[in-house]
């Protein structure tokens, strides 16, 4: 009956505390309290009070299995019953060996703790470490902190460990501190405490007490308590809103322990906070409301050093478990006088004990499996595991600063040189090699024994990347001054974050400086591609670094939000501008397209960009900063018409000679005396359009033919007015096959494949089709042979040539034929629902059916990109040939391409242009000048480039999206035109 009622006493403590403060998560999710309630009682009933005091106790030894070890764990176990045990460090197999023989001889199952505040890896041997805080104090997501305490979790219960004493929720507030620092995470008390609490949650949530630390606050001390006793000379309001922060939200959290460190804090209590009562009884228990398990530190510690008893006055304080006391006897006698003297009750034991009993339970110990070692080592690092490891580091990385735009670098500019302060050159090399794939990128060894040759040989370049991997900076702070001042400079940190207090000059005067915080291979590729504008980054400084940044400080590197300017920055008005926003909104709700991406620049600056809608009109996936479209036509100039441009530029041809002259299979033929410049023109007699692929379709599949103007059973898919499609047919297995292999490679939808010299087949068509007079006739015919042309020139296939001499060095990241070879599909916008001819979603697929059976690479149609590059592209023209800081194409050839006009159409050499004339017919609006050069796209695209004006309008969608075949709303309504239209009138005057 007594014990009874004790239990009773307990659960009441606990239930009441509900009331008023958070009670402990673990002992909530005893669903079964009378199981609980048995199982202590049985425990209760066979042990004797000096068996009881033994539960209060942890006791610290080495995982070591020699004998004289067990025979010592033995003693512990079998004569002092301690509660649990804590093992200092050592080899995982030995502690897991240690561990099941200590639970297999204990009598009450062992609560085995650990001191694992980044990981296992803290402790032991070849397992799996984390960030350290101070680094984790960066991260923004604290989802990513829970994800880290619930594998955390999943470790320790691997390994047969129930109490993890993590986290540190002190407050890193004293640079000066000798032992927290990078334990904490950070001098923000309430950063650090939704750090400790979305930690604490993550640990427990999977079955593992937390105990946070050192109450009532370690950080703002200048002595470390293994060495002495640390003086917290503070008021109580300021401890309150700084020290006590964390430990109240924790508490708040749920948390299962709390573990009080030897320090002193006169505000709260006289003496070591450890054995006070004051500290423990009236503000932990008391005010804050804690009733989980009160932990001392260790009691080996010189900073409670020189008091007797030790052990006895911490439970008289108000401790629940004595932590690593220095002689186990001597203590537990001690606690035993104690309770002869009356200074502790046995009321006090017992209601501690089951205390200790009760988290036991909720900790799973009372059906204690032994712990299997076979493969544990494999169980420990699994694939998400290494994920989580990654994500963390990644999160954490930090952006400082970014006075001069370096991030992202603009990949057109050349002379970029990495500067590497490290060891030797191999710790850099991920970065490096990351960066090199992309742009051209020196590469130098910050040597400290030639550093004038290293100073000299950077004199020439234009922007410097600074890869700090040694701590030892010193050295070099005079070189990276004196860089800092002269050029953009670009500071990484890939240690720790500290180091850039020894180098303030060079700091403060560098364009950018990022924590990478690590030197791991996969940040290092990470920060690379943040340089590449392919990564994000959204980390805050977790401390202040003195004269140099707070803590807080950070940039967003977002890639799908690039930098804007101010219209009024280039005489334009930005509210007439943001009308454009409800024209766009306008062409969603009419069905013209399910989304589209705007973009206007103005003298080289974006002064407009912003994307709308979706990628269907489902609205799953909304239309982002990189997200890819086909570019349908728009592939004329934006790669057909550069190769010319560039071969013409380089006097491979000239604008009169014959086609056939380079494209011998035209010879002999009517089209023998075609030129380029008919070509480009569109005026070369070759018919608007050809069904290339009916060569593919197995004809006599189709019952009454592929097509017929009015519909029937067999005709039901509506193309066009009067045209309706084969709704079942067959594909010619001479040409097409449904799986791939080394005879059918190319891949023009998702389960169908080409012959590799189908596109020779529909070469020879071409030249086998009749001509129909020299008039103006816009046809892809004129650019698959130009293409064609292109490739027998350069010697190689044109996407190959393209990438070579303009794609990558123009730093156009985004732009590629085939794109599902670079590009996951996610990030690729669709162009049709179901497409009638290849029988499924076209999406990374060119939706023009000639293009598609060229392979995907050709003259009319086959490139996807995004606005940005395609507005990159434009500038150049614009600037006469020059991107960034190099020369792509003469001003001559720029100025005769993007000037000269058709006497029979309003068609330039390749581009499109304005209808001055006929403006209802214009694809542009009335106020483009006659100037404006560009192109539009079947899929829904456009780029129109204004030399009077300095302005670009790009505009991308995928108004093909579901059906080619329905109304061309964005047409009909004018959405193109009337966005210029708003575009001109911004201009102010």
């Amino acid at each position: 009956m007594k014990k009874r009622i004790l239990w009773c006493i307990l659960c009441a403590c606990l239930v009441s505390t509900s009331l008023f403060a958070q009670e402990p998560a673990l002992l909530s999710r005893v669903h079964d309290t009378e199981a609980c309630r048995k199982w202590v009682d049985g425990q209760m009933e066979k042990m004797t009070l000096k068996q009881k005091v033994g539960q209060l106790f942890i006791y610290t030894l080495q995982p070591v299995t020699n004998q004289y070890s067990k025979n010592v764990l033995r003693k512990m176990v079998d004569d002092y019953g301690v509660g649990g045990l804590l093992f200092t460090g050592g080899e995982l197999r030995k502690q897991v060996q240690m561990t099941n023989y200590a639970q297999a001889h204990a009598s009450v199952p062992l609560m085995v703790t650990f001191d694992g505040e980044w990981g296992l890896g803290m402790r032991l041997k070849d397992t799996p470490s984390f960030p350290y805080n101070r680094v984790l104090g960066c991260i923004q997501n604290d989802s990513l902190l829970y994800e880290y305490g619930k594998e955390v979790a999943r470790q320790c219960r691997l390994i047969g460990v129930q109490i993890n004493f993590a986290p540190v929720a002190d407050v890193d507030n004293n640079p000066n501190n000798p032992v927290i620092n990078f334990r904490s995470f950070g001098s923000d008390p309430k950063r650090v405490a939704e750090k400790v609490a979305a930690y604490v949650k993550g640990l427990e949530d999977n079955g593992v007490m937390a105990v946070c630390k050192h109450f009532p606050g370690h950080g703002d001390t200048e002595i470390d308590s293994h060495n002495a006793l640390p003086e917290l000379n503070f008021d109580r309001a300021r401890l309150d809103s700084i020290e006590l922060y964390p430990f109240k939200k924790a508490i708040e959290a749920g948390i299962g322990g709390v573990m009080v460190g030897h320090l002193h804090a006169p505000s709260l209590g006289d003496g070591p906070a450890s054995i006070s009562q004051e500290v423990i009884m009236h503000t932990l228990i008391d005010e804050l409301r804690f009733h989980g398990l009160v932990v001392t530190d260790a009691l080996e510690m010189k900073g409670i050093a020189g008091h007797d008893d030790v052990c006895a006055r911490a439970l008289i304080a108000g401790n629940d478990v004595v932590l690593s006391p220095r002689n186990l006897k001597k203590e537990i006698d001690g606690v035993m006088s104690a309770l002869k003297k009356g200074r502790l009750s046995e009321a006090d034991i017992d209601r501690k004990c089951r205390k200790v009993l009760s988290f036991k339970y909720a900790l799973g110990l009372s059906s204690w499996k032994k712990v299997e070692e076979e493969g544990l080592a494999e169980k420990l690092v699994t694939p998400e595991l290494l994920s989580l490891q990654q994500e963390l580091s990644k999160a954490a990385v930090t952006v400082l600063k970014d006075s001069s735009s370096l991030v992202p670098l603009d990949l057109s500019v050349s002379g970029t040189v990495l500067l590497s302060v490290s060891p030797s050159l191999s710790e850099a090399y991920p970065f490096y090699h990351q960066l090199k794939q992309t742009f051209p990128v020196g590469w130098l060894h910050a040597n400290v024994d030639s550093l004038d040759v290293v100073e000299a040989r950077l004199r020439p370049t234009q922007r410097v990347l600074v890869a700090l991997h040694s701590d030892k900076v010193e050295p070099y702070t005079a070189l990276l001054e004196k860089l800092a001042k002269d050029k953009p400079l670009a500071l990484i940190c890939f240690g720790d974050m500290k180091m850039l207090e020894k180098i303030p000059e060079v700091v403060r005067h560098a364009s950018t400086v990022i924590l990478a915080h690590s030197d791991e291979k996969f940040v290092q590729r990470y920060v690379a591609d943040l340089f590449l504008d392919n990564a994000y980054a959204d980390g805050r400084l977790s401390i202040p670094l003195s004269g140099l940044f707070k803590a807080g400080d950070g940039l967003t590197v977002d890639p799908e939000t690039p930098r804007q300017y101010s219209p009024e920055d280039v005489g334009m008005n930005a509210s007439i501008l943001s009308q454009i926003d409800s024209i766009a909104e306008e062409g969603i709700r009419l069905k013209a397209y399910p989304g589209c991406h705007v973009m206007i620049l103005r003298e080289g600056l974006p002064v407009y960009n912003k994307c709308f809608g979706s990628y269907t009109y489902e609205g799953k996936e909304p239309v982002k900063e990189n997200s890819l479209y086909d570019l349908a036509s728009l592939t004329k100039v934006t790669a057909t018409l550069l190769a010319v441009m560039k071969l013409y530029d380089e006097g491979k041809f000239g604008l009169t000679d014959r086609v056939a002259d380079y494209v011998p299979i035209l010879k002999k033929t009517d089209k023998a005396r075609i030129t380029v410049q008919d070509l480009l023109f569109h005026e070369s007699g070759l018919p608007a359009y050809w069904p290339f692929y009916e060569e593919a379709v197995d004809m006599k599949s189709c019952k009454g033919g592929l097509f017929r103007k009015k519909p029937d059973k067999n005709h039901t898919l509506k193309l066009a007015e009067n045209v309706y499609a084969c709704n079942d047919f067959r594909y010619n297995p001479e040409w097409v096959s449904h799986v791939p292999s080394a005879e059918y490679p190319l891949q023009v939808a998702d389960s169908l494949f080409l012959r590799s010299d189908f596109s020779k087949n529909i070469v020879e068509q071409i030249v086998k089709l009749p001509l129909k007079g020299k008039s103006y006739r816009y046809s892809c015919l004129n650019f698959m042979l130009l293409k064609e042309m292109v490739e027998k020139i350069a010697g190689m296939p044109m996407d190959v040539y393209l990438d070579s001499v303009f794609y990558a060095p123009m730093g156009l990241r985004h732009t590629a034929f085939l794109p599902l070879r670079k590009f996951p599909k996610e990030q690729i916008v669709p162009s049709v629902e179901t497409d009638f001819l290849r029988g499924g979603k076209l999406q990374g697929f060119v939706q023009d059916e000639a293009a598609a059976f060229m392979g995907g690479v050709s003259g009319n149609a086959g490139l996807f990109s995004t606005t940005q590059d395609v507005a990159r592209i434009a500038q150049m023209w614009l600037d006469k040939g020059i991107c960034g800081d190099r020369r792509y194409l003469s001003r001559a050839t720029c100025e005769l391409f993007t000037t000269l006009k058709s006497r029979d159409s309003r068609r330039g050499l390749g581009f499109d242009k304005p209808d001055i004339e006929h403006t209802d017919n214009s694809p542009c609006s009335p106020e483009a000048p006659a100037s404006v050069f560009g192109h539009t796209g079947f899929t829904g695209t456009c780029v129109w480039i204004d030399p009077d004006n300095e302005l670009i309008f790009v505009f991308l969608s995928n108004r093909t999206y579901p059906s080619v075949y329905e109304q061309n709303n964005l047409v009909r309504y004018n959405i193109r035109t009337r966005m210029q239209q708003v575009m001109y009138q911004s201009i102010l005057h």
